[in-house]
């Protein structure tokens, strides 16, 4: 696995890729964002990135690497304020470590963002057509049936119900779901996500088809 870890501190860098190495990861480093664009790359599977680069603020430059990959980016700064932690995260970062930190708890965090982000490319259904119990989904047609009735959902309803439904007993990240549908990374739409799919179930009369995973997302668990 390669780590690209984008860090102006040279210290730092080097005892980051001194350890990372020992616990078998491969890594690329970069002291600023130029460089961390440039060495972004398809080998590239966790950006570890620091906020108070040279040439361009840290926020920034997980949005632009967010704009170009769907790479996991973990945020790892001094700036300790929950405002911070929010900007970092509405800007596409997948989670945030507050230095100093264990570096026990950064290998963690790497295997939890790399394992979710894998489960996701890895489960996608191919099917068209999605049968569960007495549900059908037909991505292609766009129709929802229950019991052999159409459901009227709108368009940014089926749509959640089709991106959950392409990776079936697999907990979608709400950013995920979010990105997909909205072609976005803002937060605010956290909200409206609920609303959506509390109208699904509403609808659906099947409310145990699309299970809440508190802090994480949603699974289309009918499978």
């Amino acid at each position: 696995m390669t780590v690209l870890i984008v860090e102006d501190d040279d210290r730092l860098m080097d005892a980051l890729r001194a350890f990372l190495r020992k616990a078998g990861y491969d890594t690329v480093s970069a002291a600023d964002g130029a460089q961390a664009l440039e060495a972004l790359s398809s080998d590239t599977e966790v950006v570890l990135l620091d906020l108070g680069l040279p040439d361009v603020d840290g926020i920034e430059l997980c949005r632009r690497i967010r704009e170009r990959s769907g790479v996991p980016i973990i945020i790892a700064t001094a700036r300790s304020h929950v405002q911070e932690r929010i900007r970092g995260l509405r800007a596409g970062a997948d989670d945030f470590l507050v230095k100093p930190y264990n570096v026990l708890e950064l290998v963690a965090r790497i295997e939890a963002v790399t394992r979710r982000s894998r489960a996701l490319v890895a489960e996608p259904t191919a099917e068209q057509v999605i049968d569960v119990a007495d549900v059908r989904i037909d991505l292609s047609g766009r129709q929802l049936l229950v019991g052999g009735d159409s459901i009227e959902l709108t368009r940014t309803e089926f749509d959640i119900v089709a991106v959950l439904a392409r990776y079936p007993g697999v907990v979608v990240p709400r950013e995920r779901i979010i990105r997909e549908v909205w072609q976005t990374d803002w937060h605010a739409f956290s909200r409206s996500l609920e609303v959506h799919v509390g109208s699904i179930r509403r609808k659906t009369g099947r409310g145990e088809l699309i299970e809440t995973v508190r802090g994480v997302g949603y699974r289309f668990a009918g499978r």
